[in-house]
């Protein structure tokens, strides 16, 4: 089977100078837990995930905490909105993912499972030379298990 077989399409994406807080609300929107960037080509350059709200070490103003620790632990509330209220003009450019892993449509599913067991993703982008053609995601591989079912 093939990955077009079960991957999601359309493809949401995001541009290199799109906000945090547009990028929240598509995501918010779509109920989607990645977004590929793409270039002005329309050529993908990076991923955001939900995960990359939760912080990473990456140059936030709160760069040394993860989300457990963010969310987890208690936080005076006024701290909590100050963080937020920082990071949510920067750009997908500033804390995307890059280079980024992809599949293409082509691709045996075994081939993209194999790539998100490796690198622990929950969302792989898939591409048509280089553009975003849909997105390969864990709640998809549900749908090997409907497939297959019905044999």
């Amino acid at each position: 089977m093939k990955v077009k077989d079960i991957m999601s399409c359309p493809v949401i994406v995001a541009r290199e100078d799109t906000t945090l807080r547009e990028i929240a609300g598509e995501m918010l929107k779509h109920k989607i837990g990645a977004m590929p960037v793409v270039d002005a080509e329309g050529k993908i350059v990076g991923i955001i995930t939900d995960s990359d709200f939760a912080a990473k070490e990456r140059g936030f103003p709160f760069s040394t905490f993860f989300a457990p620790q963010v969310f987890g632990r208690w936080m005076p509330k006024e701290d909590i909105e100050k963080i937020y209220e920082e990071v949510q003009n920067l750009r997908a450019k500033d804390i995307m993912t890059s280079p980024v892993i992809t599949a293409s449509e082509e691709e045996e599913i075994e081939e993209a499972v194999e790539k998100m067991l490796k690198y622990d993703f929950n969302h792989l982008p898939v591409v048509r030379d280089g553009v975003p053609v849909g997105m390969l995601s864990r709640h998809d591989l549900l749908k090997l298990i409907l497939k297959n079912k019905s044999r």
